[in-house]
């Protein structure tokens, strides 16, 4: 299978083939804040106090430097951050081709409307239940089901939206369900996960034949529970090393870490927000056996394990 064809579309073979810490920066992801209006069971919320605006402008400027293709704000709540508009149209103006939001799909009507105006392309958003009860329950008491769909249907008819669907011993018995709605809403791709602590497979899950021509995301993912491959976690055979560090980024509290699931494992930084980023990751390159590292072992992504195995291939 060809990167291109799973659906990530920052993981792609043409990236894969030329990254390295001189190429321009694919995707990176900066935490604006701790602070959000749900409360999930599951969350790896950061901690620590919001990003100030004058920080935030200054790292995705760093960025762009560096001829950044993808940006992604997210906390906590990033809809919360009052600076949010302003890092958006500084994205839009200095040609950065992909602005996305994480977002659990709360806020006004009119927040994503001008989130939207202002240049954000891509959307995704939590939805762990196919019905407000549940919801409820998953949101750690939030009674807002129907805004946060109103809001899926809203957007996804004008810009790429994808949901993320977290599984937990509360609701994977729901995933097909999940998944059939959250497909009536018109969107453009469904991811589903088991949550951290949760294990690293998808168990019984059936999806609708029709889904595989209409979500890569989805496809990938299903194929591999299918198959019994971990959706989470590094095997011996694969690839002991993090090609994606070299021109991918994850910063919070003005630190940058390899990745954003080893910042919400409580992972250490690689170093500080500043020009010798990109050196600091090369050495964290050459030197770290993400096989050894607990983190990286258990929690790297399926698709992320996928892109290092190609990036070895290229170069070998």
């Amino acid at each position: 299978m060809k990167l291109d064809d799973i659906g990530f579309y920052t993981l792609t073979e043409k990236r894969c083939a030329e990254a390295s810490s001189l190429s321009s920066l694919s995707r990176c992801e900066l935490v604006l804040s701790s602070k959000c209006n749900f409360n999930c069971p599951y969350c790896r919320r950061v901690g620590g106090e919001d990003l100030s605006l004058e920080d935030a402008k200054h790292t995705v400027i760093l960025w762009a430097g560096d001829k950044l293709k993808a940006i992604r704000f997210s906390g906590g709540e990033p809809t919360l951050y009052p600076g949010i508009f302003e890092l958006v149209q500084l994205s839009r103006t200095l040609d950065i081709e992909r602005i996305a939001i994480s977002t659990n799909g709360s806020a006004s009507r009119e927040t994503y409307k001008k989130l939207w105006l202002s240049g954000v392309n891509d959307f995704s958003i939590s939805l762990d239940a196919c019905c407000a009860e549940d919801n409820k329950k998953m949101t750690g008491g939030r009674e807002v089901f129907d805004t946060v769909i109103e809001n899926i249907k809203w957007l996804s008819q004008r810009t790429y939206v994808s949901v993320g669907v977290v599984l937990t011993d509360d609701n994977a018995g729901e995933t097909e369900n999940i998944i059939d709605f959250a497909s009536s809403l018109g969107v453009s791709d469904i991811r589903i996960i088991p949550a951290a602590q949760n294990g690293n497979r998808l168990k019984n899950v059936s999806i609708d034949a029709s889904f595989l021509s209409l979500y890569p995301i989805l496809t990938y993912r299903f194929s591999n529970a299918l198959n019994g491959k971990r959706i989470r976690g590094i095997e011996k055979e694969d690839c002991h090393t993090c090609g994606l560090v070299l021109d991918d980024m994850a910063v919070n509290d003005n630190k940058h870490y390899p990745c954003i699931i080893y910042m919400r494992e409580s992972g250490k930084e690689i170093g500080k927000v500043g020009p010798n980023m990109r050196q600091e990751r090369l050495e964290w390159f050459k030197t770290h056996d993400t096989y050894n590292d607990p983190i990286c072992k258990n929690n790297c992504l399926d698709v992320c394990v996928e892109y290092n195995n190609k990036f070895k291939e290229y170069r070998s």
